[in-house]
């Protein structure tokens, strides 16, 4: 049952329903918890030897064993953000399970921890550490007092977020292991497929279900009692005009004829994106399908030469690890004589022939282009389409393939459509639809995991809907809409959808992708109506003009009256006067680079950390060469919104260069580009935080300055847009700990002239006040 010995408690496959947040007692709480826990490390019983750990199933994902580290880690840190955790428990493992891949091209380098260099620990000092976690996670729920109901300001909500975050690693893990070679696997106990079939089948011709107009109702009241994602929230309202969609998400058997002509092959089907992506990977068919030809496998690092495309004898059909499933298309025998034996399937744990009947999953490039080939309009169902699909009522689990109730796909006939008549709306597989992922209006980052949702709105992420086969409750799959890039791979399929009256435009998102070429994928006839910004107010910082302004204010006065040097002289002050070392200083929302460099005059280590790529490529550049020219802009439109002007003097356009401080040794200085503060850094002596201003949630990145900084270390916040002692200190001193020993505050004017400024720093709770000019 358990051959690597991962276990740390009782082996299972039976979820339990999700937890009613406004009267769950703290014994379902624990259950819940114990239940998660041990469901995601059951999964990884699949895994036939400790070989498979330190393999890379998908060649831009890590090795599994960091997946199997990386839930116990979420819950120490989100325990930890929310006061319910002082200690930690391994800060080394706690460094190196925090933080998965992200890559953003379908053609970017493997991450340095995926090759044979890279020294992971072993599976059994991991289990160890998830026996450790347990045990303390158990403890956090016993001993922490439970106020009902629980909600998003509640520090029980990061119990919550813990939890929520194993069930969905279940599925982001799954999804990873179907791609292991087939001998890395083996058969479970427990584990049950679906029928191939349900019934007569379904019949190969597309069967379409039209909706009237409507008013639909997305996302999720506040008031919800179960635990939800920030991008779940609010509740909004949206027009959809009248539309058609097929009754049954698209079925292997149907995709089979896109392949079967050729669509691979034929670039007049594919969005330009698409086409890269599949000629890059050198697609043939969906990652899930097994044929006969060699075809180059998703895998990376040293199985990027694997293929599961292996020649074998025709009169095999069985690879299966002891599976079978039941029934085969009775609806149409001559089609499964014909066609299938050139295409076998791969499940979790081994290779069935082919199910025609399930629903085929395929990444939103594949979709799309099969939406292209079938003409007539066809498209993917907007966000908004989808939801109009459904029945009023939250679903209930019975009534939908969802929370593991086949260990597999099922045929999309098999359980009963919604009321308006389409199949499988939620459960079965994820469906991807037109909409770039966006925040609802009013969204709300949470600071417990700021960057959750907010990274992930930039127009080069799509959304799925609606859940699969693995996913948790019919409730949370209902509410839950992820952001995955479109080459992404889920247990996601897709469904046919066109408009009714085509001089309406369907109601979809479309979010601008910043500093690119937009390319979007959809036909409309007011494409400008349907632009909405991103809700990351963060992605704004990236615009060309923005890094002019940047430039110009942090490198147009290299007097010493500048801002940056100023508060250079104020933080050595602080810090001479609490006679703190000179070893290692962070500098947060660093920006250009203009204080880091300032700093490192001093300090021997400055580490200059922000979430704008350009601004870091910026100080990249300037380190490098030691100046960066720019063009200088007006000074009324240094406040002024997108797109700022640039001044012009004659008609020709006024550059400056940008040079760092004399006297510094940029060897010195290191730049990061981060969208929070992680584990990874610790043990300074000096934190300077000044850009909470450009921030989406001030908290998320307040929070952990205490264990960011040595024990007798200073923080240093800096804050220009209204923000006060008074709404600092709550922050700062629920977090103190004992963690760290002097914060300071100052309180930045929003204004380009020579204005007063006020440094105040505190030792011990008392704040002393001191005048500068700038």
């Amino acid at each position: 049952m358990d051959p690597n010995r991962i276990l740390t408690g009782p082996y299972t496959l039976k979820p339990l329903k999700q937890l009613n947040t406004s009267k769950c007692s703290k014994e379902e709480i624990l259950d819940y918890f114990e239940n998660a826990y041990s469901l995601n490390e059951s999964l990884f019983t699949i895994l036939s030897c400790e070989e498979a750990f330190y393999k890379c199933p998908d060649r831009l994902r890590l090795p599994l064993i960091f997946y199997y580290g990386h839930t116990a880690v979420v819950y120490l840190n989100k325990l930890t953000l929310a006061g319910l955790l002082q200690e930690r428990v391994n800060f080394e493992f706690e460094t190196m399970f925090e933080t998965g891949v992200d890559e953003m091209n379908w053609d970017d380098t493997e991450n340095y921890r995926m090759g044979g260099s890279y020294k992971w620990p072993s599976v059994n000092e991991v289990a160890e550490f998830r026996g450790e976690v347990r045990k303390l996670i158990r403890q956090v729920i016993l001993d922490t007092p439970l106020e009902l109901p629980v909600t998003q300001e509640s520090p029980w909500w990061a119990v919550f977020m813990g939890l929520d975050h194993e069930r969905t690693h279940i599925e982001t893990s799954a999804v990873l292991i179907r791609q292991l070679p087939i001998d890395m696997v083996r058969n479970i106990e427990g584990w049950k497929l679906a029928p191939r079939t349900h019934e007569d089948g379904v019949n190969n011709k597309i069967a379409m279900v039209t909706v009237d107009a409507s008013e639909v109702t997305l996302g999720k009241p506040v008031d919800y009692p179960t635990y939800g994602w920030d991008c779940e929230y609010p509740q909004v309202n949206k027009s959809v005009p009248a539309f058609e969609a097929s009754a049954f998400l698209i079925t292997n058997k149907q995709f089979f004829h896109f392949v079967n002509t050729r669509g691979y092959h034929r670039r007049e089907w594919w969005t330009k994106e698409g086409w890269e992506w599949k000629t890059f990977r050198e697609a043939k068919h969906p990652v899930f399908w097994v044929c006969t030809k060699g075809c180059k496998s998703n895998c990376g690092a040293d199985l990027a030469d694997y293929t599961h495309c292996k020649p074998k004898d025709s009169t095999n059909d069985d690879n299966s690890n002891g599976h079978s499933t039941n029934g085969v298309s009775h609806g149409d025998d001559a089609f499964e004589r014909k066609h299938g034996r050139k295409y076998r399937y791969r499940t979790m744990c081994g290779e069935i022939a082919m199910p025609w009947d399930w629903p085929v999953i395929v990444n939103y490039h594949e979709a799309k282009a099969f939406c292209n080939w079938k003409k007539d309009d066809f498209r993917l169902p907007t966000e908004a389409e989808q939801w109009a699909m459904r029945d009023d009522e939250v679903p209930s689990d019975e009534m939908h393939n969802v929370n593991s109730a086949y260990d597999s796909s099922t045929p999309v006939n098999m359980y009963p459509p919604s009321q308006k008549g389409f199949y499988d709306v939620i459960g079965n597989a994820w469906e991807w639809v037109e909409d770039n992922f966006n925040g609802y209006p009013g969204f709300k980052s949470s600071y417990l995991y700021d960057d959750y949702a907010g990274s992930s709105m930039d127009g080069r992420h799509n959304i799925i809907v609606g859940g699969s086969w693995i996913s948790r409750s019919g409730s949370m799959a209902h509410f839950s809409r992820y952001a995955f890039r479109r080459h992404f791979y889920q247990f996601a399929g897709f469904r046919l959808c066109r408009s009714v009256n085509f001089s309406e435009d369907p109601p979809v998102v479309l979010v601008p992708q910043i500093n690119a070429k937009q390319d979007f994928t959809i036909s409309l006839r007011n494409t400008d109506k349907h632009i909405q910004q991103s809700k990351n107010q963060q992605f704004l910082e990236e615009r060309p003009e923005a890094l002019q302004k940047r430039l110009q204010e942090e490198y147009g006065s290299m007097n010493e009256g500048n801002f940056y040097s100023r508060l250079h002289d104020i933080c050595l002050d602080i810090v001479q006067a609490h006679n703190n070392s000179f070893n290692r200083v962070l500098d947060v929302g660093c920006a250009c680079g203009r204080l880091a460099f300032e700093l490192a005059k001093d300090f021997k280590e400055v580490v200059g950390l922000d979430f704008c790529e350009q601004y870091i490529c910026a100080s990249e550049q300037l380190k490098k060469k030691g100046h960066l020219s720019y063009h200088l802009l007006n000074e009324e439109d240094l406040d002024q919104p997108p797109p700022a002007k640039q001044a012009r003097t004659n008609g020709e356009e006024m550059a400056e260069d940008a040079i760092i401080p004399s006297g510094v040794d940029v060897n010195r200085v290191t730049f990061k580009q981060m969208t929070w503060l992680p584990n990874e850094l610790a043990d300074y002596d000096l934190v300077i935080q000044h850009g909470l201003e450009r921030v989406q949630n001030k908290k998320a990145w307040l929070v952990r300055l205490w264990e960011v900084i040595t024990p007798e270390g200073v923080a240093v916040v800096v804050c220009q847009d209204g923000w006060t002692e008074k709404d600092l200190m709550p922050i700062l001193e629920s977090r103190r700990c004992g963690c760290g020993g002097v914060s300071g505050w100052l309180d930045r004017e929003r204004s380009h002239a020579n204005t007063g400024k006020q440094v105040r720093f505190t030792k011990a709770g008392r704040f002393q006040t001191v005048r500068i000019q700038q």
